[in-house]
């Protein structure tokens, strides 16, 4: 006996669907993908990120303030590093992700501000 096809919930697979179209290199944060879709807000971004965007590239969706994903920070600074993506580091040296800079809006494909 074979088992159905899993499908993903429709907002999840929107979720996805947007976080796939970031570019490498920049990010949006939960509620710009919220903003995107039309519905929803930043937690139920985050959360169907959480459950079904482990094969999505998750550390392209961020913390609107800029600061890396807890539990996740090794994984995703490697990420960050290997696309260029825009870093700042506080008097401590702990990186966080330089929003004017990464944040990518989809009608935003122009060169990536510089400072």
């Amino acid at each position: 006996m074979t088992s159905p096809a899993h499908r993903l919930p429709d907002y999840a697979d929107r979720v996805l669907t947007a976080a796939e179209r970031v570019p490498p290199g920049r990010v949006m944060t939960y509620g710009d993908i919220a903003g995107v879709l039309g519905s929803g807000g930043p937690r139920q971004v985050g959360r169907a990120m959480a459950l079904y965007g482990g094969a999505a590239p998750w550390w392209r969706v961020v913390r609107a303030d800029g600061r890396l994903l807890p539990g996740h920070e090794k994984r995703a600074l490697e990420h960050y590093r290997t696309e260029g993506t825009p870093l700042r580091y506080d008097g401590a040296g702990v990186p966080r992700l330089d929003m004017a800079a990464a944040r990518w809006t989809p009608r935003d494909d122009g060169p990536r501000a510089t400072r």
